[in-house]
């Protein structure tokens, strides 16, 4: 009876961990919807998309409001075009921008939106036309080890 009882508790807690396993993994894998309501699409051109993934997170004031469902290369302009899916429930105006962002220093990037004040919305489809590609860490170093390097050089004219 008293091993039965070890064994039944000691089962339980085993799919209590496999299960926690699973939302973790869920969780990591960023699968996890913003909502299953009706959703509508918009587009937008970026330079450089930086470590941007499909179903990255889509914020507005730190709350996911949708995600990034495709990313392809335009060919007719050479930038990255990057297909998201917003709740229908939020509608930002024609003139708000997107910029391409990072949690923490090195954490995941995701597609930020500040909304702007136009009074016309974007309907479904629509193109976001301001957009502010991702900060590329190794760029950002190298411009300064240049300026560095460039401030160091003694000056020969007089």
């Amino acid at each position: 009876m008293q091993r039965s009882m070890l064994d039944l508790w000691v089962g339980l807690f085993v799919i209590a961990g496999l299960a926690a396993l699973v939302v973790l993994a869920f969780k990591v894998g960023n699968m996890s919807s913003t909502g299953a309501g009706e959703t509508y699409s918009l587009q937008a051109n970026f330079d450089n998309i930086g470590g941007l993934k499909p179903r990255a997170p889509v914020k507005s004031a730190g709350v996911v409001v949708g995600r990034v469902t495709r990313i392809e290369f335009n060919n007719d302009r050479f930038t990255a075009k990057v297909t998201l899916t917003i709740n229908k429930a939020v509608q930002f105006p024609k003139d708000s921008t997107a910029a391409i962002l990072t949690s923490g220093l090195l954490g995941e990037q995701y597609v930020g939106i500040d909304g702007g004040g136009d009074g016309e919305m974007f309907k479904a489809g629509d193109n976001i036309r301001l957009t502010q590609s991702a900060v590329v860490l190794e760029k950002l170093i190298s411009q300064f080890m240049f300026d560095k390097a460039a401030q160091g050089q003694p000056n020969t004219q007089k």
